[in-house]
């Protein structure tokens, strides 16, 4: 039996070099929360800061009871931060933001009635429709990589590096975040099934503090969009993705093998063709790329089995 929730909405917040933002960040918080009718909590982890954050998050929670301050041992990064702030939520919806004040946390009662609203939904994502950012260097960069994701992905949003996002606290269940996933978290609520809708949200310039991104994460999404194209389409299926790209390496390899033995047959020399080389090459990748993909057949099914995950979820029937 599940625990009854503590509080109806949890905010989570990841925190690196923070410390000018901090105060004012709780204060809008309970600002916004308060008159709200929500009861709620504020997670905001600290992801080793090597400012004042920790010391002044401590220094707050001491005088603010809504306040629960999680602290890493060293600097994860923001996804390991964000899921630290998952394991720890109770209450039945789950608001993630930013800790830089760019996101408004006005915004965070109308995605909750909209969630309270709409059954049939369980993700909300922001959209920074005007947002407040240098054009040349952030806005249209992120237009780009926003298409391009879009289109790979098919998950269809204006704005996936919005960090203002509402989810129903049972989906942040059935995902886990690694290595750099947060910017795909939409990606990965759709693969658990979850139907999501964007809003127009606020969004203010930085007023204090430096931005954490560099033009480096730019090959870094690259890299982690390729993970997710993988894992909408093969998860379930590897040895299509390996085994299909080993096939299409053995199949010529054979060939080119075939004719080497022939001519090897009729008298020719053959050793010291590149063709030779070539062809043992091809099926030498071929097999080997279609031994990795039956290696992650039965990787998934180690996987599935032994606590009875389902490679499906069932959704409630059609209202009338």
């Amino acid at each position: 039996m599940n625990e009854p929730a503590a509080c109806d909405v949890s905010i989570v917040i990841p925190i690196y070099n923070e410390a000018e933002s901090l105060p004012d960040l709780v204060a809008r918080v309970g600002d916004a929360m308060s008159p709200s009718g929500f009861s709620f909590e504020l997670i905001c982890v600290d992801d080793g800061s090597k400012d004042d954050s920790a010391r002044i998050l401590a220094d707050l929670a001491s005088r603010t009871p809504w306040l629960m301050p999680r602290y890493l041992m060293r600097n994860y990064g923001q996804t390991a931060a964000l899921q630290a702030g998952f394991d720890a939520v109770r209450g039945r919806y789950t608001v993630t933001l930013d800790g830089d004040l760019q996101n408004d946390p006005l915004d965070i009662p109308d995605l909750i009635r909209t969630l309270e609203t709409r059954n049939d939904i369980n993700m909300i994502s922001g959209w920074r429709k005007d947002r407040q950012d240098a054009a040349l260097s952030r806005k249209i960069p992120s237009m780009i990589a926003n298409r391009i994701i879009a289109r790979v992905t098919g998950v269809k949003l204006h704005d996936y590096g919005c960090a203002l996002k509402a989810y129903r606290t049972e989906l942040i269940r059935r995902i886990r975040l690694y290595g750099e996933l947060h910017r795909f978290i939409p990606v990965l609520a759709f693969e658990a099934g979850a139907k999501i809708i964007e809003v127009p949200v606020r969004h203010h310039a930085r007023a204090r503090g430096v931005s954490k991104y560099g033009i480096d994460r730019t090959f870094r999404v690259i890299l982690d969009l390729l993970l997710m194209k993988f894992m909408l389409r093969y998860l379930h299926r590897p040895l299509h993705a390996f085994g299909g790209a080993g096939l299409w390496l053995l199949a010529p390899g054979g060939v080119i093998c075939a004719y080497m033995a022939m001519l090897k047959l009729f008298g020719e020399s053959i050793g010291g063709r590149p063709l030779l080389l070539l062809g043992i090459m091809l099926v030498l990748m071929g097999v080997q790329l279609i031994g990795l993909g039956l290696l992650g057949e039965i990787l998934i099914r180690i996987y599935h089995e032994p606590e009875g995950r389902a490679q499906y979820r069932l959704r409630p029937p059609p209202e009338h």
